[in-house]
């Protein structure tokens, strides 16, 4: 489908042929000024031939240059497009930002879209009725269990999170039933964390990925949330993928917090009181 045109360029770049690559890099670097372009100018700035332009179109169910356009311009209607422009060495601040923001709003549009909604229903049942949590990452990913950690402690359940591998696997090895182990990982192939999901599902632990679809990790896993977000982490530094894992979070102790009900808010209401004290009181306007 149209729709999807922007997704299965990303996915099968590697795929293509060096020059076809090429053609593809350029769509990608600014697809909205790549239905701009004619068969001349996107092989100029691809430098490849126009018979190989065609070529690619044809290769992604067009007729032609000119039907691959329209499929690409209606892919972009469908969504926010994915920036995949690396930020250059000369950029302006407000070039690299505006770049970094772009990015970062298209990667959680996709998410928004692509994410299962029943997976999001059943990670919830399982926090909601966990005796303990334990929330594993490493790196970026470490970052943000400990974000996590801050948000699901307010639940009145034990919750820590474990950023150093060796005290994973202990852990994971001391799990019972009735415990649930939240595993954050981008790509899903750290054999480590593949290891210890290992080692806490053998223990009997529930075990939960916010991790890439289809990778040793999510094989592991008892249900997953799939971060697909197309960005290079083996060279370059996490950016979109940490958001949408952050964001991911925040809809699961959302969820959790709506399955607790009206009851439970006196709870939460107690742990914010707690902090009036710690702040400046806001002053008045002409004060």
């Amino acid at each position: 489908m149209a729709h999807d045109l922007l997704d299965r360029l990303r996915e099968r770049l590697e795929e293509l042929n060096r020059s076809e690559r090429k053609v593809a890099n350029v769509i990608l670097e600014d697809p909205t000024v790549a239905t701009s372009l004619s068969i001349a100018s996107l092989a100029q700035a691809a430098s490849v031939s126009e018979p190989t332009v065609n070529r690619f179109c044809r290769n992604f169910g067009a007729k032609g240059y000119p039907d691959f356009k329209i499929k690409l311009a209606q892919s972009l209607a469908g969504g926010t497009p994915y920036v995949t422009r690396a930020v250059e060495p000369g950029d302006s601040a407000t070039q690299y930002t505006h770049k970094i923001f772009g990015a970062t709003i298209a990667a959680l549009d996709e998410a928004q879209r692509e994410i299962d909604m029943s997976a999001v229903e059943r990670m919830v049942d399982y926090l909601t009725q966990a005796k303990q949590i334990h929330i594993f990452g490493l790196g970026a990913s470490g970052a943000v269990a400990q974000d996590a950690q801050h948000k699901f402690f307010r639940f009145n359940l034990p919750v820590m999170a474990y950023i150093d591998v060796l005290m994973q696997r202990m852990v994971a090895a001391a799990c019972h039933t009735g415990d649930v182990v939240v595993i954050i990982s981008y790509t899903g192939r750290t054999r480590e964390l593949v290891d210890i999901a290992r080692l806490a599902r053998d223990a009997g632990a529930v075990v939960l990925g916010i991790t890439a679809p289809n990778s040793p990790l999510a094989n592991e896993c008892t249900a997953t949330l799939d971060v697909a977000t197309p960005e290079d982490t083996d060279h370059y530094m996490p950016m979109t993928s940490r958001v949408i894992q952050l964001t991911l979070i925040d809809a699961l102790a959302t969820g959790v917090t709506l399955r607790r009900g009206e009851d439970f808010l006196p709870h939460l209401k107690k742990i914010k009181d707690s902090l009036r004290d710690t702040r400046f009181p806001v002053e008045k306007p002409g004060k």
